[in-house]
């Protein structure tokens, strides 16, 4: 049982580590990366989240999940925190990672205070 918890757990930090690459790299495949602040944004956000992934897939502890949240939300409410809602392109696309960061995020939180739902 523990073990199929682990492998989900795992899965739940892969899916980040690729939300992570994707929204690096977002700046240049959607094309916004002349723009500095959604640019940037995006950058460190993916490097925080890259770096708290990493550490989760080695050892896991369940305040990297919360962090991750956190990510999420603030990628969520950023363009308009940080004034480029306006750029359609880069708003809509931290607000879909941030959605989708968060939606991981809180899955691997909710296995962890609900591991009797892999028996």
């Amino acid at each position: 049982m523990a073990n199929t918890w682990m492998e989900g757990k795992k899965s739940q930090d892969w899916a980040n580590l690729v939300l992570a690459v994707c929204l690096f790299i977002s700046p240049w495949v959607i094309g916004f990366s002349a723009e500095t602040m959604p640019s940037w944004n995006a950058w460190i956000a993916a490097v925080i989240l890259g770096a708290l992934t990493v550490a989760a897939l080695s050892v896991f502890a369940e305040w990297e999940e919360w962090a991750n949240l956190v990510i999420g939300l603030w990628m969520v409410v950023s363009p308009w925190l940080l004034g480029f809602a306006a750029n359609a392109s880069a708003m809509w696309t931290a607000v879909v990672m941030g959605v989708l960061i968060a939606a991981v995020s809180l899955w691997a939180v909710w296995d962890v205070h609900h591991p009797q739902a892999h028996a």
